[in-house]
């Protein structure tokens, strides 16, 4: 008997990719939010779209807990780069997640999230091989289905898989300058998104294993915006498809 798996997705394109291996999937509205429910690889998968920053994906995570009990909780979506070798079109597994604008001191140190004991949550270590085995597989199976034009703008000639620290906060990274200063203050996070490590905080305190799996748009500096759109079309949502379906397959 399959499980019940939720994955959140960050944006409309991701979830329209996943929707469509989900035939017959119905909705159901909750706190302002549409959770579609179906199945996909012999599992009732809930998919819903977190909105965007720490508070909506938080939200979002707690009405899933409370409504559909899933015994998974996978997140997909896009990030910046900001470790050095991590380029756009690669895809990032994390490993663990911190806040990086959390600060409540001199009470508690800087990123640790109060009463906690912690700055960092980690990803449940089976659903993190899993993931990092469905991701492998997506950057083998993605460039063969591109045509030279699109692999060329985005440099996708040869994407790779990295696991580790993924960092959140609630400002979308776009300079240089910023990037800088994340990797100067946290070391080796290798990208940095607006949702992450608060749908980990959440799935921490319900016991529920999570995983965050992020395509990389962009290099989270002054190039943030380039071809965003289209990397969301072309490459992205199909990312995200491919990793889900196998890696729901190998649950």
């Amino acid at each position: 008997m399959g499980q019940t798996i939720a994955i959140i997705s960050a944006l409309h394109e991701e979830q329209a990719g996943l929707l469509a291996l989900m035939p017959g999937q119905r909705p159901e509205r909750l706190g302002g939010r549409e959770f579609w429910r179906g199945q996909l690889q012999g599992h009732e998968v809930i998919a819903v779209l977190s909105g965007i920053g720490k508070v909506a994906a938080a939200t979002t995570t707690a009405v899933l807990m409370e409504r559909f009990q899933p015994q998974q909780v996978i997140f997909t979506g896009v990030a910046g780069g900001i470790a050095s070798g991590v380029a756009v079109g690669d895809i990032v597994v994390g490993s663990s997640y911190l806040q990086h604008d959390m600060d409540a001191s001199p009470l508690f140190p800087r990123h640790e999230l109060p009463g906690y004991g912690r700055s960092r949550l980690p990803a449940d270590p089976r659903l993190l091989a899993l993931m990092q085995q469905a991701a492998e597989e997506a950057i083998a199976w993605l460039p063969r289905q591109l045509g030279p034009a699109t692999r060329t703008a985005f440099s996708l000639h040869s994407p790779r898989v990295h696991s580790g620290k993924i960092v959140t906060g609630d400002r979308f990274v776009a300079t240089a300058a910023e990037s800088r200063a994340l990797r100067s203050e946290l070391g080796a996070a290798l990208a940095v998104d607006m949702e992450s490590a608060a749908v980990a905080q959440v799935c921490h305190d319900y016991g529920v294993p999570f995983c965050a799996v992020r395509t990389i748009s962009d290099r989270a500096d002054d190039q943030a915006h380039v071809d965003f759109p289209a990397f969301l079309q072309q490459v992205a949502r199909h990312y995200s498809g491919r990793m889900l379906e196998t890696a729901l397959n190998l649950l």
